[in-house]
């Protein structure tokens, strides 16, 4: 064979052109990208790949970009500073494309249908390198256009023909029948209303055996066969009884139906956006299947001057760099025709790669637009200042390691955790015989102790709360463990754990700091409202502040007396007052329990809660939150500073010119006159409810410039809550059982799950249309 044949040496393995392949095949299945300078030709695609970016790039809601939005720069022409007119797109709706990162013009059809080696009707400008000639746009645009057979509108009609599947040749060789056009209409209508449910309720659509046979056909199909069991309209047209090879249930025809209700319900997102400024909360988090995702959400004013939240999408990123955070977060916004010129906040939760103070994604932000200014999310740090105290305070610190061993000693179990529950059964009935609590709807429902996390905002106050509820319970479990423990390690660590329980210090902290979580536990929850504004929140913090100063003074006595009652119901001895403190019986401290429990506990811990509170919430010193503080209609507007409001519009040069600020002036005087005699006004307490009763009045027409500060003081972030709930509805979606989800796919889910109020408003027809221009399909719908 040698002799025939020449034997090729084997080359080595080269891990970086193996890598660079994969990449290949991996972006080729992601979106393209939607700026038209990130494109690459349309003829360096697979063929067979070329009609579906065409189509991706033609199907309404992706369509030519065109950022309304955006910020266009200016640059000098012979003297003259011009720039790209946003006009323009609605004079060539159809194929006019901008380059936010080229600031050049492109053409849509050329880039689609263009032969390779033209280079006349325009040159290769608009499909190229881009045009960028704003002196001459108009008639470099009408000239591009040209007459019926120019280059571009001979790929304008390709585009037309392309989207027409009634005119294709597959069309024409399989002409449908009328009968077979509505069967079709019909079985396509209920697998859309199958899918519509389970996007709805977060579930999955695949089973483990999807033949005929199997009873464990998975919820779509088991959705859609009890829908055709009950509609015989339905069940003449689906599964063995529609055509061979148009059946509709493959799982790739799944996944196209609920990309089509994502993209419809993304569309009417950006539709409720419309003009109005934004901010953007993000987060990242971990799937099941251990990739980093970032999650993003948009907060904006909507037309009836309510605040909304809505989740824009979830992007995979390899890398957590802010340079990849703010290229995701740039192709995300690309893709929806969304511009970072028109943010106005941004909103996270403190990690050093999203609010560093030099390459952070808020500086990098910042560094494109100055006005998109940076909240901390109040609710972490809220969070943080109870994690400060705990890492600070030796005795809090020991306390929750205390709580923690209790939590896995009694919760270690399935046993342990049955006994608990019987345990507190138990107590409930007691308490009902004995009159000691009331019985009703809803009251004395089964509980367990709560576990907390320094990552889950509130959890500690729920954990020493049930433990407050649950403690004899807890003491009795623990004494069975003592007793009957399976090791003498349990056995040891559970008679331990039954002294410091006992202990009257043990039972002073807990209630010290149940006390004072509960202070910030309540504020916590009231900040993660999605309608929450920035100057509420402030008032809300300094009310948190000055219920701690308040316990401070005059909570001593009331607090003791808890204490005391607490341990004279569960047998524990109490100390006197007078007596001196010992915390080792070898040592004499030389202070009494009084000085310790009351100066160094309830004050320290008091004081230092508060120092941290001042030092995480210094927004309230800025000059911004300052000025915002006017905006208050509280005590028919007794904060109100035209100086300061002036000075607030200044903050945002963007939307307030040298042109507007003496009008705002203006504005601002006959504003407060105003809404001080109308009596709508005298019960409003917060922005969002002015803001809600000048829509509603119809005064945001009257004043339109004191309505935009109104709104740029809504949209400011205050908690990234939203953000966490779309990573919760992640865990739900995509889970270790569907842990090979695509990005696509789990991002689809998430839309229709998370957004379903709007997706609920999306008809089935508008979903059809889009499934419909996504590929070519066997089925004609007309």
């Amino acid at each position: 064979m040698d002799k025939f044949y020449q034997r090729v040496p084997k080359r080595p393995f080269d891990s970086s052109s193996s890598s660079n392949s994969i990449n290949e095949v991996i972006s080729d299945e992601q979106d393209p990208p939607s700026d038209p300078a990130q494109r690459k030709p349309i003829l360096d695609y697979n063929p067979n790949e070329r009609d579906r970016i065409r189509r991706y790039y033609l199907i309404e809601g992706h369509g030519p970009c065109q950022p309304h939005n955006h910020v266009f720069p200016q640059r000098n022409f012979s003297g003259a500073m011009r720039r790209f007119n946003p006009s323009w797109f609605g004079l060539h709706k159809v194929w006019l494309e901008y380059s936010i990162e080229k600031d050049a013009a492109f053409c849509l059809c050329c880039y689609l249908f263009r032969p390779e080696n033209l280079g006349s009707g325009g040159g290769t400008n608009f499909v190229g390198e881009g045009f960028r000639n704003w002196k001459k746009a108009t008639k470099s645009f009408e000239e591009h256009v040209g007459d019926s057979l120019s280059w571009h509108n001979q790929a304008r009609k390709k585009c037309l023909d392309l989207m027409n599947q009634a005119q294709s040749i597959r069309a024409v060789v399989n002409k449908q029948t009328v009968r077979q056009e509505r069967d079709y209409r019909m079985q396509l209508g209920a697998i859309v209303d199958c899918v519509k449910f389970l996007c709805r309720q977060g579930l999955a659509f695949r089973g483990h055996d999807e033949s005929e046979s199997s009873f464990n056909e998975g919820n779509f199909r088991e959705l859609l066969r009890f829908l055709g069991d009950h509609n015989e309209e339905i069940d003449k047209v689906i599964f063995d009884k529609a055509p061979q090879n148009l059946k509709l249930i493959a799982p790739e025809i799944q996944k196209d139906i609920v990309n089509a209700c994502a993209e419809e319900t993304t569309k009417d997102i950006i539709a409720e956006l419309g003009d109005e400024l934004f901010s953007v909360l993000i987060d990242e988090a971990r799937d099941a299947s251990t990739k980093e995702q970032m999650a993003v959400v948009i907060r904006f004013v909507n037309k009836s001057g309510s605040v909304v939240e809505r989740f824009l999408g979830i992007v995979h990123v390899s890398d957590t760099t802010a340079l990849c955070l703010k290229a995701a977060l740039e192709n995300l916004f690309g893709k929806h025709g969304l511009s970072l010129s028109r943010l106005r906040g941004q909103g996270y939760d403190g990690a050093s790669n999203m609010s560093g103070e030099f390459n952070g994604l808020k500086a990098l932000i910042m560094n494109e637009n100055e006005s998109a200014y940076y909240v901390h999310c109040f609710a972490h740090q809220l969070q943080l200042t109870l994690v400060a105290v705990a890492n600070n305070h030796a005795q809090v610190g020991l306390f929750f390691q205390m709580v923690a061993r209790l939590l896995n000693v009694t919760g270690g179990s399935c046993k342990r955790r049955d006994q608990l529950r019987d345990e507190a059964r138990i107590n409930v009935v007691e308490a009902i015989s004995s009159e000691e609590i009331v019985t009703g709807s809803g009251l004395n429902q089964e509980s367990s102790l709560a576990r907390a996390g320094d990552t889950r905002w509130s959890s500690h106050f729920n954990t020493l709360n049930s433990l407050v509820v649950l403690f004899s319970p807890t003491f009795r479990v623990i004494e069975q463990i003592e007793m009957d423990g399976s090791t003498w390690q349990q056995r040891s660590e559970a008679r331990g754990l039954r002294r410091e329980i006992q202990n009257f210090e043990f039972v002073f902290v807990l209630l010290l700091m149940r006390d004072t979580l509960i202070i910030t536990h309540n504020l916590s929850q009231t900040l993660q409202c999605k309608s929450q504004d920035m100057v509420n929140a402030i008032r809300l913090v300094n009310i948190a502040k000055q219920r701690l100063q308040h316990m401070r003074d005059s909570g001593w006595e009331l607090l003791l007396k808890k204490v005391c009652a607490f341990c004279e119901k569960h047998s524990i001895k109490v100390p006197s007052m007078e007596e001196e403190y010992f915390d080792n019986p070898r040592y004499q401290t030389g202070t009494t329990n009084l000085h310790y429990y009351r100066v160094d506990l309830f004050n320290t811990v008091i004081d230092m809660q508060l120092k941290e509170l001042n030092d995480r919430f210094n927004e309230t010193n800025t000059q911004l939150l300052i000025c915002m503080s006017c905006l208050d209609p509280r005590n028919s507007f007794s904060a109100f500073d035209i100086e300061k409001l002036v000075q607030l519009a200044q903050f945002y040069p963007s939307d307030f010119n040298q042109f507007e600020l003496p009008i705002l002036n203006s504005q601002l005087e006959n504003y407060i006159l105003d809404v001080q005699d109308d009596r709508v006004f005298l019960e409003v307490s917060t922005i969002l409810e002015l803001s809600e009763k000048m829509v509603k009045t119809n005064r945001h027409n009257a004043h339109p410039l004191v309505y935009k500060l109104v709104k740029l003081g809504l949209i400011l972030p205050v908690a990234t809550a939203s953000v966490e709930r779309a990573f919760s509805a992640m865990n739900i979606v995509k889970t270790s059982m569907r842990s090979r989800m695509g990005d696509q796919w789990m991002n689809d889910c998430l839309i229709t799950f998370i957004e379903k109020d709007l997706f609920k408003r999306v008809s089935n027809e508008r979903i059809m249309e889009r499934f419909q221009n996504m590929k070519a399909r066997r089925g004609i719908l007309i």
